[in-house]
């Protein structure tokens, strides 16, 4: 395979390989090839190879285990990132139904916000979605992605797979930083999340791509009255 990019031959060949992964070329819980396969495949060294594996597993994506192999754990566009458990994954580990409505979705004209101007200059997608625990409002979100990005007809498919649509369209996603604060939410969003308005657990996240800029930023409102929000780290 021809790689020519400018790019250490390792972060080119865990892209190709990354792509395949949340495509579906190998799905999750099967092998991906061997080291030795894959050497063939892309020409380069073993070093390589074993570089743009390590690579896929620091970022969540396989796991690989003497005498069996490298095994696919994640698909998702934006894996783990760490060995931290999504706190959406603890809640349906822990019994309960999250499920993601759709609110609205509509390009902004930037024109003070300080946040957005930095990162989105002129204009911006916003996203809004209301996420129920069991049938109950829980969590609000609006996502703000880069008005470049191509909005496919069919919306409830866009805002199931957001980064999904968005990693097809040649956006990447290296890292997040979320940051915790309490905030009072304006009054259409504590109406859809049934209160009155009041503090309420506030979470900033800013999605990063490889050259250190911003590709989403959302900001997301808990009803903590309901669940605690649970950070949970491996050992």
């Amino acid at each position: 395979m021809d790689l020519q990019s400018r790019e250490p031959l390792y972060v080119q060949v865990q892209k190709i390989l990354k792509e395949r992964i949340i495509m579906g070329q190998y799905p999750i819980h099967t092998l991906i090839p061997s080291e030795q396969e894959l050497r063939k495949e892309f020409g380069v060294s073993m070093i390589t190879i074993r570089r743009a594996v390590e690579q896929l597993s620091q970022q969540g994506y396989v796991e690989k285990r003497s005498g069996v192999g490298t095994t696919v754990l994640d698909n998702h566009a934006v894996s783990k990132l760490s060995k931290g458990q999504r706190f959406s994954e603890y809640l349906l580990e822990e019994g309960y139904n999250l499920d993601k409505d759709f609110v609205r979705l509509e390009k902004l004209s930037i024109t003070n916000d300080p946040i957005l101007k930095k990162h989105f200059k002129k204009e911006c997608y916003c996203m809004e979605r209301l996420y129920t625990l069991d049938g109950k409002p829980y969590i609000h979100f609006r996502h703000y992605i880069p008005g470049t990005v191509v909005i496919p007809e069919d919306k409830d498919h866009f805002q199931h797979s957001l980064y999904g649509i968005m990693y097809q369209q040649g956006f990447n996603f290296q890292s997040f930083e979320d940051q915790f604060s309490v905030g009072v939410p304006e009054e259409s969003v504590a109406k859809q999340l049934g209160i009155e308005q009041k503090p309420l657990l506030k979470r900033d996240r800013f999605t990063y791509n490889e050259k250190g800029e911003v590709v989403e930023y959302s900001v997301a409102f808990y009803n903590t009255d309901m669940h605690k929000y649970v950070v949970t780290l491996d050992a």
